[in-house]
């Protein structure tokens, strides 16, 4: 659900690249999120009522530390995949930022102590081959260097984001995984809002109103990206980022899918085999 989700957010978000700047379109992911996972958190409650109660003392600082860098660092990321989608090297850039996945797991386990057997090993490094050969670069010497730095620069975003968003659902460990989720959720989600609708009010007031200009869209934006962080942080919340990212990489064929039926844009022989890669790496890290 999640990399499903996030493949029809990120062609939204190109539709609204085209007349909001990078800060705008990084905003409209989260402004009309908060509510849902109120809802979201409501209905939870409601229906899978938990023993335990939650309390201010459960948000430590530590889950505070954590939720500020999820907040950072998803805006960051998104302000760079945006910036990605309004270079001339589109596809090669959003292959780029794919490499949040083995980015994650290089962190995860020099910073965090994350365990990967060597089949999640293999299953990574197959992702990140399959991510090589769908950016449509045929060789290194095909990349600008631009595109390459901002590819990365967002792909190394995603995957400190990630991480946080992991080490902060641990931090409440007495909830169910989707309660833990939800929270997390909730309380990155809000501070977002808070710090690009305070950043945009006053140094660009005009992006807020592209945006407005823009309200269905937006709406959609934030909608699919409401869902798609839903399904990412409930994983993490359950399994280490590596294997989660990894078999997230499915998003590339759901992105392919609607770069063929809703732009219209065909696929050449590279992208069938990076599709097939994709496949091997998500069953690799189930079978992990």
């Amino acid at each position: 659900m999640a990399a499903f989700m996030q493949a029809w957010r990120n062609a939204f978000q190109k539709q609204l690249s085209t007349t909001v700047d990078a800060y705008g379109v990084t905003l409209a992911r989260f402004i009309g999120a908060t509510p849902l996972a109120i809802l979201y958190l409501l209905l939870l409650y409601h229906f899978q009522p938990v023993a335990h109660s939650i309390s201010i003392s459960s948000f430590g600082a530590r889950f505070w530390l954590y939720i500020g860098m999820v907040a950072v660092s998803q805006i960051l990321a998104t302000v760079l995949m945006v910036k990605l989608f309004q270079q001339k090297n589109y596809a090669i850039g959003v292959g780029l930022a794919k490499s949040e996945a083995i980015l994650a797991a290089i962190i995860g386990v020099a910073v965090l102590g994350v365990q990967l057997s060597w089949l999640g090993w293999l299953g990574v490094l197959v992702g990140a081959v399959a991510v090589f050969l769908l950016s449509g670069a045929r060789s290194m010497a095909t990349l600008s260097w631009p595109t390459l730095w901002t590819g990365l620069a967002s792909g190394l975003c995603f995957a400190i984001a990630s991480l946080m968003v992991r080490e902060a659902s641990l931090e409440l460990s007495q909830l169910p995984f989707l309660h833990r989720a939800g929270w997390v959720l909730f309380c990155a989600i809000s501070l977002q809002n808070l710090l690009l609708l305070v950043w945009l009010s006053i140094k660009s007031p005009q992006t807020l109103t592209a945006m407005r200009q823009r309200k269905g869209l937006t709406a959609r934006v934030s909608l699919a990206s409401f869902l798609g962080s839903l399904g990412w942080f409930s994983a993490m919340s359950l399994q280490s980022v590596p294997l989660v990212k990894t078999l997230g990489q499915i998003e590339v064929l759901f992105t392919l899918l609607i770069s063929l039926y809703f732009f219209k844009e065909k696929l050449v022989k590279t992208d069938h085999a990076g599709l097939w890669l994709v496949m091997l790496g998500a069953v690799l890290v189930i079978w992990a």
